[in-house]
């Protein structure tokens, strides 16, 4: 993170299990002023608390764990409105309609124009001074977490692992319906109305194993 900057100067956060694209984008972003910082994932992302001040989210499509799409999910999920750009190395209509639809400033296809990304960030970064769009997350096992029965951690993390109702009950030894009462206390205790908003509260809390693979 930037060291001594004033309260309302604006953070690129950008999200790339690519060193080398990382590094790249730092050097595009300071080109013009503006402060950055580098995330390997989603997970690594959702755990550090953000700057204050103005930001915007410039995340790669396809990493390990959550994509760039469930990242920006997640982050509606839990009331984070910050602007965000997706960059992909695969020109996919649905996957932009879907970067868009679920609140993605914009989605551009690699490789693109340096300036086409400054003018878009710094578009974002415009609006959002203007918006409540700031969001913190502090890292540790988040409150809403620790009230969750032991059972219910075990649920957890199986519905974040994507698997069905069905298969959750026969893995524990309980029936379908008692499995779909521990999801319901889950969305309840965790304030969460997706399955994204589960996955973000799981990652931060440590409770997913480092072989989950949830890419696109």
């Amino acid at each position: 993170m930037e060291r001594e900057r004033p309260p309302d100067a604006a953070t690129v956060y950008i999200v790339d299990d690519e060193p080398s694209v990382r590094d790249a984008l730092r050097l595009l972003f300071h080109s013009v002023g503006l402060a950055t910082a580098g995330f390997a994932g989603a997970d690594e992302f959702l755990g550090h608390r953000l700057a204050e001040g103005p930001g915007c989210l410039v995340t790669d499509l396809r990493m390990p764990g959550l994509s760039g799409i469930e990242l920006i999910e997640a982050l509606r999920a839990r009331g984070c409105m910050l602007p965000a750009v997706v960059v992909s190395g695969h020109g996919d209509v649905r996957l932009a309609v879907r970067a868009l639809k679920c609140g993605a400033t914009d989605f551009l296809e690699k490789p693109f124009h340096d300036q086409d990304l400054l003018d878009i960030v710094n578009g974002a970064l415009q609006a959002c001074r203007h918006d409540n769009c700031a969001c913190t997350f502090a890292g540790g096992i988040p409150q809403s977490l620790e009230r969750l029965t032991a059972r219910e951690r075990e649920v957890l993390r199986l519905v974040v692992a994507g698997l069905p109702n069905k298969l959750i009950g026969r893995q524990l030894g309980v029936s379908t319906r008692t499995v779909e009462s521990h999801r319901a206390s889950l969305m309840r205790k965790l304030q969460a109305d997706s399955v994204a908003g589960l996955v973000a509260l799981a990652l931060r809390g440590g409770l997913l194993g480092d072989g989950e693979d949830r890419s696109q």
